[in-house]
């Protein structure tokens, strides 16, 4: 029985995971849950889940939480708050599995917390790896702790990529990309793209930001720089494929001429099963896939003056230090204006593109460093902001 933590237990991952878990209650329990959402959803999950942990990140909140499951009789569930709360459960010595599904900055200090705790890590936050991914890693190889990708792309090359011996046979990797919903709209229809447009994946279910993210492909450009430090691999060999079926997940070609591919339907329960119980293989609740049913598979170059993302991706890593974390932030900025309607869509890559001419990376050597060169970007990339609304 694997006992396991959820962080960002009401969000997309952190539902996909549940629904899983309660597929095999055979193989897993739940310890800790949580989260930045209401008290009221954490209550459902807590009268469902009945973990020894709750954690919710707003005080007041947590208070409301703790008042209601008292009155559910479920008081033998200890609530937590704020950051330390989730510090606290990220660590608990008897967790067996922290899931990483926080979304944005604010999941990297946890999820470095349980690296540093010797915990499986089933990672499923981008940023600890585009923010601080030396650092990240060197960490994991100190305390032994299993570091499990969670996005489909990545775990589907975890699935088929080698020992570390044998990697000398990797010629490269390849991350397929859906393209998002404008992957054949025109460009100059991109300026009247609404949120709400942003935010209508055509195959994966996401929450707001992530579906952004793939409509400009930043979120393929974070994972190039999460793959480089997952798998060690220089980013000359980490290519990007647009295949708008989401049926192949990522390939792996090898010295020899084989190409090596991990395939499934669009559902993220099928990564989250397959990093629950690795190596072992689970239900994850996913129809099979129909082959003769999907009938073609199409693949295409990307475009990088269409999706500018990819280029800044390969130009923070060759910058090395905090560009990546300077990059992650400017684009946190950039989206939560376009999501709350002070930027339009075009000029996301643009508040980017200038917030990376302006500032000076530093060696990324210690959180503390990461934390002040991803604070200083978005008080950067707010001044370009404002600028571009001008």
């Amino acid at each position: 029985m694997k006992r396991v933590v959820i962080l960002g237990a009401t969000g997309s991952i952190g539902t996909s995971t549940l629904d899983v878990l309660a597929r095999n209650p055979e193989g897993f329990s739940v310890l800790a849950l949580a989260a930045n959402g209401s008290a009221e959803a954490m209550l459902e999950l807590c009268r469902q889940w009945r973990p020894r942990y709750a954690v919710l990140r707003d005080a007041e909140r947590a208070e409301s939480l703790a008042a209601a499951l008292a009155e559910a009789g479920l008081t033998e569930i200890q609530v937590l708050s704020g950051d330390d709360g989730l510090m606290e459960v990220a660590t608990l010595a008897e967790a067996d599995q922290v899931v990483a599904g926080i979304v944005g900055a604010a999941g990297l200090e946890p999820t470095m917390a349980a690296v540093r705790a010797g915990k499986s890590v089933l990672l499923a936050n981008k940023e600890c790896l585009v923010m601080a991914g030396a650092l990240f890693m060197e960490e994991a190889r100190s305390s032994g702790a299993a570091v499990i990708p969670v996005d489909s792309e990545h775990n589907a090359v975890f699935q088929v990529f080698p020992e570390a011996g044998l990697r000398d046979g990797v010629r490269a990797i390849h991350l397929t990309a859906s393209g998002g919903p404008f992957r054949t709209r025109s460009a100059q229809s991109l300026a009247d793209v609404t949120p709400e447009e942003a935010v209508a994946h055509p195959n994966w279910d996401m929450g707001p930001k992530i579906s952004v993210d793939s409509a400009t492909m930043m979120n393929k450009a974070l994972e190039v720089i999460e793959a480089h430090w997952l798998f060690a691999v220089p980013p000359e060999r980490i290519q990007v494929v647009l295949h708008p079926e989401s049926i192949v997940h990522s390939l792996v070609e090898y010295l020899d001429g084989s190409v090596l591919a991990q395939m499934g339907k669009p559902d993220m329960r099928t990564p989250i099963a397959a990093a629950l119980a690795w190596p072992e293989r689970i239900d994850s609740g996913v129809a099979r896939l129909d082959l003769p049913g999907v009938a073609q598979l199409h693949f295409e170059a990307p475009d990088f003056d269409r999706f500018p993302a990819l280029g800044q991706a390969y130009r923070a890593l060759e910058r090395g230090g905090t560009a990546p974390a300077i990059l992650n932030a400017a684009n946190e900025v950039a989206v939560a204006a376009f999501l709350d309607g002070r930027l339009d869509f075009p000029g996301i890559s643009r508040v980017i593109a200038v917030t990376l001419e302006r500032a000076r990376p530093v060696a990324a050597d210690t959180l503390d460093t990461v934390r002040a060169a991803d604070g200083e970007a978005r008080r950067l990339a707010e001044t370009v902001l404002a600028e571009y609304a001008d």
